[in-house]
């Protein structure tokens, strides 16, 4: 077996960590090293504030809202991105002291070559599990529709053919042709939009936000959510 294809199933009878968003992909992950792993937390990187996760610009509380309906520990920190990779190898450190064995993430167009997350896992002695590499984007979103999880879209580029209408929108098959037929990767690999997950089988019980007003920033319009 080749390193990369491990990739794939690392997880598979080992105890992991997940890093961790909020949105569909590291949830769909997460979901599915855990039916083949134990998983033992999730890493959630803060921005140099501590106020908002660096990924998907959520509120800490609502993150360890998912956490504790989930039901794993949060190993996070805040950093700016010139300590961004120093602190998270931290987190990893701490998490293989704890038993961690693999880093699981939900990414699925990872090149082989100069991947960052395969880099930091070296060097924190771990080994690194992405369940979605290289999948279909089409069939890993009917995938987590499939399941039951009921997400989000938290995050629009506006310039990336989305617009603030679509803020607030829960991925359903319907949403997802809508999406495709306006020329949007479906699992907004093209950094078109984010999620944030509120329910499915992982969650012991749903997540209740309330929908703040949106903020712009140039290209990007958010909707802040907190909990309700």
């Amino acid at each position: 077996m080749t390193e990369t294809t491990g990739w794939k199933n690392n997880a598979q009878d080992h105890r992991f960590i997940a890093s961790f968003s909020g949105g569909k992909d590291s949830v769909l992950a997460l979901y599915k090293a855990s039916q083949v792993g134990q998983a033992i937390g999730l890493i959630v990187m803060l921005e140099e504030e501590g106020q908002r996760s660096r990924s998907h610009g959520m509120p800490p509380e609502l993150i360890q809202a998912q956490a504790d309906s989930i039901g794993l520990p949060v190993y996070t920190a805040a950093a700016s991105w010139a300590e961004y990779e120093h602190v998270f190898i931290g987190l990893l450190e701490n998490a293989k002291n704890q038993g961690a064995e693999v880093l699981v993430t939900g990414d699925l167009d990872m090149p082989e070559h100069g991947c960052w997350h395969d880099q930091v896992t070296k060097k924190a002695g771990l080994k690194l599990g992405m369940p979605l590499w290289e999948m279909n984007h089409r069939q890993a979103v009917d995938e987590f529709i499939n399941l039951g999880f009921i997400t989000m879209i938290v995050t629009v580029n506006l310039s990336l053919g989305m617009t603030e209408e679509d803020l607030g929108r829960t991925l359903t098959y319907e949403y997802v042709q809508e999406l495709e037929a306006r020329g949007i990767d479906p699992c907004g690999e093209g950094g078109e939009f984010h999620t944030n997950v509120i329910d499915g089988p992982l969650f012991k019980q749903p997540i209740h936000v309330r929908k703040c007003s949106i903020v712009r920033d140039g290209d990007y319009a958010f909707l802040p959510l907190e909990l309700a």
